[in-house]
């Protein structure tokens, strides 16, 4: 999975390589994860705060799942993708249970939002990967008899 960033207007793709993605990704995935342990008495003290620290943790997720696909694909080829079971399951987990750190509700919250998350993801995912179909036309000639 490579971390791109498109401006259509200016005529700019801005991509960046699978190894600097993968190290963005694990520095994002501990950013996150230190984040929720820092702040884990303020997010769970209200309602509202371990909704957002559920919201927060699906974003761990997002994270997880992208540094272990672009670790696959550092490590196996291009051609490996994330399957539902070994790969999306592991990070699924994972960050249920660091949402569950900081309260039970943001567990539910997690795995609500990871699931629209990967929903999304697998969308953008296939329209990116999908080259532009070319039409083929054929000959239509008849022969004469």
């Amino acid at each position: 999975m490579i971390l791109s960033c498109q401006y259509p207007l200016l005529g700019l793709s801005l991509r960046v390589s699978t190894t600097a993605s993968f190290g963005l990704a694990i520095l994002c995935s501990v950013l996150v994860f230190s984040g929720l342990q820092m702040y884990k008495t303020h997010l769970g003290s209200t309602r509202l705060m371990t909704l957002v620290a559920g919201y927060i943790a699906s974003w761990l997720f997002i994270f997880m799942l992208t540094a272990l696909s672009n670790l696959e694909n550092i490590m196996f080829g291009k051609g490996f993708q994330a399957r539902v079971i070994p790969e999306v399951a592991l990070c699924l987990i994972l960050a249920c249970s660091a949402a569950g750190m900081v309260h039970r509700v943001s567990v539910t919250v997690c795995l609500l939002c990871s699931i629209v998350g990967l929903y999304y993801l697998n969308k953008m995912s296939q329209s990116a990967s999908t080259a532009p179909s070319v039409p083929v036309t054929a000959n239509s000639k008849k022969k004469k008899l």
